[in-house]
């Protein structure tokens, strides 16, 4: 069973693991993780590795999978934390374990998830109360668990350069905006919730791109959105696009962003279909008022009539 003090992407969260220091970019540390060290792997097993879309994205090309096939093969089911917001995270093996971790290692480490990448080096934001519009404050931090003997390795870093090798900066770039439109529905607490059309279009996004692919351009999405032909060939021939264009979309449709132009048609069609809604109740409401009325009159008329 997976360890329940993990994060979003796998760093424990016990405050005991973390050293109570904060770090920057050019903070040095010393850590390396190799074959040679005891305790090669043993990071592998009993942890939530949380999928962002650009994980799946790498992972299921270089499987050569569909997206329906990875996430039937390799991934479960979860919420992603403290919100309501559905995704995946990596489905481990009987003992616990990675499904794609060997005694030789890690057997898909080029494309390996981000929350492998960022161990044992965390990163956190934080906003001023009241402040929400300025940049949050930047630090790092560093997780330290009893078994973990790559610290005790004389090879020496800057949290830069560390970032750097681990491929962590391109992750960064890649999941952004999915980060922000997670840590946006976190701030709202659970007394709003997702409602169910919400919570599957963003798991659509999250972990289909094909078949939010499909939904773009085989429903009536491209009669309502005005789209440039530029974009739509990018988001036809380039799945990172496409991803991007995802996320914009959820932005707008779950939080109100104006990241895509309605047409202006469509926008009419609503407002004129408003108006005769309205009209439409006003004259119900004219005729049941009308027929209270005349209900009234022939109940005084027989009432009149029996005196």
């Amino acid at each position: 069973m997976a360890d329940k003090n993990t994060t979003m992407f796998g760093q424990d969260k016990n405050p005991s693991n973390i050293i109570p220091t904060k770090y920057t970019l050019d903070s040095k540390i010393k850590f390396r993780c190799h074959p040679g060290v005891s305790c090669f792997t043993a990071c592998c097993g009993n942890i939530d590795i949380v999928l962002t879309p650009f994980d799946i994205l790498r992972l299921r090309k270089l499987l050569n999978l569909s997206s329906d096939e990875f996430l039937l093969r390799y991934t479960t089911p979860i919420f992603v934390e403290k919100t309501d917001m559905p995704g995946v995270k990596i489905h481990l093996d009987q003992e616990g374990r990675c499904p794609f971790v060997t005694e030789a290692g890690c057997t898909i480490y080029e494309d390996r998830p981000s929350a492998c990448r960022y161990y044992p080096i965390g990163m956190a934001n934080f906003h001023q109360a009241g402040d929400e519009g300025a940049d949050a404050e930047k630090f790092f931090f560093v997780v330290k668990e009893p078994h973990c003997k790559g610290h005790e390795e004389d090879k020496e870093w800057t949290i830069r350069e560390w970032r750097a090798d681990q491929g962590v900066d391109i992750c960064d770039d890649m999941n952004n905006e999915w980060m922000q439109l997670v840590m946006r529905r976190k701030s709202y607490g659970f007394q709003a919730s997702l409602s169910e059309q919400g919570q599957k279009m963003f798991f659509m996004v999250s972990t289909n791109l094909e078949k939010f692919k499909s939904f773009v351009f085989e429903s009536s999405f491209l009669d309502t959105y005005d789209i440039d032909a530029e974009t739509l060939e990018k988001i036809k021939n380039d799945d990172i696009e496409l991803m991007f264009f995802g996320l914009k979309y959820l932005a707008g449709s779950l939080f109100g962003a104006k990241t895509l132009k309605i047409k202006d048609e469509k926008i009419k069609a609503k407002v004129a279909k408003m108006k005769n809604s309205q009209g439409d109740r006003e004259k119900e409401a004219e005729k049941v008022y009308n027929e209270l009325l005349a209900d009234r009159d022939a109940l005084m008329k027989q009432m009149n009539e029996k005196k």
